[in-house]
Parts: C-alpha cells; sequence; structure tokens
C-alpha cells in the first residue's frame, strides 16, 4: 500500500517537474531573446579594436591587431565613452538638485592670525657725544613706560671745561670770527645747542649734562649704570614710541597671490572682545617663514591710548575688493585630495565627471578659474553618488585644460606589472569597462617615462589611458595598497 502511493505520488510530481523545467527554458530563452532584440535594435555606427580605436570596421569579426572580437560602437553612445546616463526617475529619488555655472562679483576674505609688534621706524637711540663719567642714573629700568624729555641719566664731560672757558674769554675781546670759532669747537665736543644757550646766558661753565629721552614710549634698553666710564659714541639708552605699533600677519603661502598693498584689515583681539580694529597692509615682506610656509604682512595700527601691546595676537581678516568671476556653490565640488572635480549635467540625463581648478571662496560659492563655462550646469545635491557610480563604471578625467574647456577621459582598469622596457610596461589588466574592452596580456606605451619611477614587475597598478592615434597610451599609474 505503502508502495502505490508513493509510486502514485512520483507519477503526479513528474509531469509537474518537466512542465516547471520547460517553463523555466522558455523564460530564459525570452530573456535572451529580448536582450538580443534590445542590442539589434540600437544602431551600430561602426565596429574597432579598443587598441587601435582609429582604425574603424564596416563588419564585426575578429580584430587583425588582437587576439579579440572587434567591439561595435553604438550611435546612442555618441562617441564618448566618459559620460553615463542615468534614468530621470532615479534622479529624482535621490534629490539630485543641478545648478548652473554663473558669473558673479565675488570678494575673497583670507583669514589669519596675527601678532602685535613695535613700531620699528618709531626708534630713539641715545648716545653720549664725547668721553665721560655716569654719575648718576635715575629710577628706571627696561620695559619701563616714560614720557617724552624724561630724565635717564647724568653724565659729566671733563673735555667740556676748556671749550667753554676759552668760549666765555673770547666774548669780552669783541672779536667775532675768532668767538664763532670758539662756538663751533663748543659743538664738536659733542656740546647739545641747548646747552651752549644756557652757557650764554649764565656766563658760566657746566660739565654736567642731564640726558632726557626725545621721544615717549617703552625703555627697551638701558645700558648704563652708576660710576660706569663712557667712550664717545656709547649708546646709553633705546626708547621705542607707542603711539603706533604693528601687526604681523602670517597669511598661509597657498594664498599669497591675493595679497594686495592697501588691503583692508579688520583685528580682533581677544583682549578687547566685541572691539574690532581697521588698519589696511602696508608692507608684504618678501621672505617667507620655512617652519610654518606662511608669508608675513605687516599692518601699521594706531595706538593712541596706548592699550595695543606688542605680543598680543589678533584674528585677522583681509578683504579683498569684489571681480568678476565664474561661480559654482561650493558644495558642487569634489575634492579627492589631488584634484576637484564637479559632476557636470548633459542633455539627454546625461552626466560627466570634470576637473576643475578653483580659487576664491566666499559666501558658499567658489570660483572656477579653469574646467567649465558659463552656462553649463553642474549637480550640487547627490553627486558623490554620482561619482560612486562614475567609478564603477570606470569613468575618470584628465588633468585641468585651458579655461573655457572640458576635461578629456581617460579609461582605467587594473592590473599587474608583467614587464618594463624603456616607456613600455607590459601589464595583465582586467576589462577597460568604458572601451568595451575585455582583460588581456598587453604592452602599453606611457606618455611620459617619469610614470615608470618607483615600478617593478608584480607591481599591482590603477592605470588610465587616453585613445590616441598610436594607439592606447597610459597617461597615469597609480600603485594599488594590496602589493605582494
Amino acid at each position: 500500500m505503502i508502495f502505490r502511493i508513493k509510486r502514485l505520488a512520483l507519477l503526479i510530481s513528474l509531469p509537474m517537474f518537466i512542465t516547471g523545467t520547460v517553463a523555466g527554458i522558455s523564460v530564459i530563452a525570452s530573456s535572451a531573446q529580448a536582450q538580443s532584440a534590445e542590442q539589434s535594435e540600437k544602431e551600430v555606427l561602426y565596429w574597432y579594436d579598443p587598441m587601435y580605436p582609429q582604425q574603424r570596421f564596416d563588419a564585426p569579426g575578429p580584430s587583425p591587431f588582437m587576439d579579440m572580437d572587434l567591439v561595435p560602437r553604438y550611435a546612442e553612445e555618441g562617441g564618448d565613452s566618459a559620460s553615463m546616463l542615468i534614468d530621470p526617475s532615479v534622479t529624482q529619488n535621490l534629490g539630485m538638485r543641478v545648478t548652473p555655472v554663473t558669473r558673479e562679483s565675488i570678494s575673497q576674505t583670507v583669514e589669519a592670525v596675527g601678532t602685535l609688534a613695535y613700531n620699528e621706524r618709531d626708534v630713539a637711540v641715545v648716545q653720549a657725544r664725547s668721553a665721560g663719567f655716569v654719575e648718576k642714573i635715575y629710577d628706571l629700568a627696561p620695559e619701563d613706560v616714560i614720557a617724552e624729555n624724561a630724565p635717564l641719566a647724568d653724565l659729566l664731560f671733563p673735555e667740556w671745561l676748556a671749550a667753554q672757558e676759552e668760549y666765555l674769554a673770547l666774548r669780552g675781546m669783541g672779536e667775532p670770527q675768532l668767538l664763532a670759532a670758539a662756538r663751533q669747537r663748543l659743538r664738536l665736543a659733542g656740546m647739545p645747542s641747548e646747552h651752549i644757550a644756557a652757557l650764554e646766558r649764565s656766563g658760566k661753565a657746566s660739565i654736567s649734562w642731564t640726558i632726557t629721552s626725545p621721544i615717549g614710549g617703552v625703555l627697551r634698553s638701558l645700558d648704563v649704570r652708576e660710576g660706569m666710564t663712557l667712550p664717545a659714541g656709547a649708546s646709553l639708552a633705546r626708547i621705542n614710541g607707542l603711539d603706533k605699533v604693528w601687526l604681523d600677519v602670517a597669511v598661509p603661502e597657498a594664498q599669497a597671490s591675493n595679497l594686495t598693498m592697501g588691503q583692508k584689515v579688520e583685528a580682533r583681539l581677544p583682549a578687547f572682545p566685541g572691539k574690532s580694529l581697521e588698519g589696511v597692509v602696508a608692507a608684504i615682506l618678501p621672505e617667507a617663514n620655512l617652519d610654518s610656509r606662511t608669508v608675513r604682512v605687516r599692518v601699521v595700527l594706531p595706538n593712541p591710548d596706548q592699550l595695543l601691546r606688542p605680543g598680543m595676537t589678533a584674528d585677522v581678516t583681509l578683504s579683498r575688493d569684489e571681480a568678476e568671476a565664474l561661480v559654482v556653490p561650493t558644495e558642487a565640488l569634489i575634492r579627492t585630495g589631488r584634484r576637484t572635480l564637479v559632476m557636470l549635467a548633459e542633455d539627454d540625463g546625461k552626466f560627466r565627471p570634470v576637473e576643475v581648478m578653483t580659487g576664491r571662496e566666499t559666501d558658499f560659492k567658489t570660483e572656477v578659474i579653469s574646467g567649465l563655462d558659463e552656462g553649463q550646469r553642474v549637480v550640487a545635491s547627490g553627486q558623490f553618488l554620482l561619482d560612486s557610480e562614475a567609478s564603477l563604471r570606470g569613468l575618470t578625467v584628465g588633468p585641468e585644460q585651458a579655461p573655457g574647456t572640458t576635461s578629456s577621459a581617460l579609461h582605467e582598469a587594473e592590473g599587474t606589472i608583467v614587464g618594463l622596457e624603456d616607456d613600455m610596461v607590459n601589464l595583465s589588466h582586467g576589462p577597460f569597462k568604458t572601451l568595451n574592452m575585455p582583460g588581456m596580456t598587453m604592452a602599453f606605451s606611457v606618455a611620459d617615462t617619469a610614470l615608470l619611477e618607483g615600478l617593478q614587475e608584480g607591481t599591482r597598478v590603477r592605470v588610465g589611458v587616453s585613445e590616441t592615434d598610436e594607439g592606447l597610451v597610459i597617461e597615469r599609474i597609480e600603485q594599488l595598497g594590496d602589493q605582494p
């Protein structure tokens, strides 16, 4: 009884299995026919060998150059394999936003840090005009703030005594020429004009002189002490004025081209929150700092209340006048670390990665120096998903071109170096998807032999090739991290 039931079940399931199998085969056949029909519906412009794209053929068949079949070039590709077609419904679901490249008036601001310093143009150095002695030092020390004409030291000059007595003796002789010669001798001995005037008024010789500060400011140094002997020309003190101070600003050297004389500067000091100081660039110093890679800019700031103290720090904003420039939203830029890309939106739902050179950045917009034209459209939202899709499809771009032109496409693939010889690379590579070229081992020429530096047999690389009249030429080689 059990045997009959199993046999009956087998007889029932066998037709069902045969029916399902036939149905599955029918589905597969229908799918293949659909793909074939879809492929046949595309208009083929010509057939070609990806290694020799300049040679075109009117019919399919084996390549006369390589051991592979010719590849068709379809009309809908437009002869450009650097673009990708995205369904409009997909772009809508991604929330993709496209914005035009516009020409606008922009102004650039550079943020930097600065330090207050003494104004080295407002300096007074006090010296001894004759040999003498230090009789008294007033109660002063370096870094004291002193007023103009503040006394510094009392000095004795024995050499002045003989010259003064001679002058006084000649005053009563009625010899104006001799008296003028005696006065000149007093000046040559180092007596200041006010000391000579006091001698004429009092008629008494004096060898003591109180040295005073010629300007008000900071006593930077006081180099004498009581009892010291001074030679002629000895330095006594150095005073720095405080009416104006210098603001030395460290600007990154990458932004040095944006600096101009007379540029407006706004400084904000932590010591005075909520208060800003305005000035202009007075000098762009000729030497860059090797350690910080910055260029120093000097700004002169007024200091009437002497609240600005050298050594204080400041946050500085350097503004530049407005100028016309091509701009795109900053969010549209894809920065890889080595270059900057945008996703260019073309007609019929096509998108192309384009390399651009950027300049000034302000108000969430960035200047485009080269790579785009006014009126072109770029993707401002969702471009990173397109960039990932472009990488999966092997789409890439070359270096920046002249202003007003878009970058030419390179075709990428990964592989292993089998051999190196002069300017040739024997490469076992995977498929070049944008060329419809399968993986194989073949020799490539390189655009520049410098690309081969540091490479050896067995190195895993990613190459970018361009189509030329001589065949495929390697324009870029990148070593991959998974080396053997």
